[in-house]
């Protein structure tokens, strides 16, 4: 397989948590873009840096306004968007366009393997199964991807 991996865009103010998302990137045969501390940055970087995926944190420097980020890029950059938050309920039922979340606290290989199953549903345009233990992906994007036939994971 001889694709370009996919660029991301990493939206967290905290900085070892966003090292760390860069390395687990690599690792998931991704690239990182860019990091973005700030929900002005966040949309700045986006709209210069044109990622395929954006992992945004809910809660920036700026305040809880990584919903509005997560909103902006996928409507305006046509970015697919993933919470990484430990504010899971503060997430609106559209999940702001995003593709899913995955909660805080997240474990080094539960981002890889979330990582490696939406490049494969991103690339494919289907999922390859259900998704991995801890992502949570949205109802619209169950849809998108063709999981709304299958039987839920109990």
């Amino acid at each position: 397989m001889n694709e370009q991996p996919l660029g991301v865009l990493i939206v967290e103010d905290e900085v070892l948590l966003a090292t760390e998302l860069e390395f687990l990137l690599e690792e998931a045969g991704c690239c990182s873009l860019g990091h973005a501390m700030s929900s002005d940055e966040a949309v700045t970087l986006a709209h210069d840096l044109k990622p395929d995926l954006a992992l945004v944190d809910v809660h920036l420097r700026d305040g809880p306004t990584g919903v509005e980020v997560a909103r902006t890029i996928h409507a305006d950059c046509g970015a697919v968007a993933l919470f990484m938050t430990a504010n899971v309920k503060r997430l609106p039922d559209d999940f702001a366009g995003a593709c899913g979340v995955i909660g805080k606290p997240y474990s080094s290989n539960g981002v890889k393997m979330a990582l490696e199953y939406l490049t494969i549903c991103m690339r494919e345009g289907q999922a390859p199964g259900l998704p991995p233990v801890g992502l949570t992906l949205s109802p619209d994007y169950l849809a998108l991807w063709g999981l709304n036939s299958l039987p839920k994971a109990g």
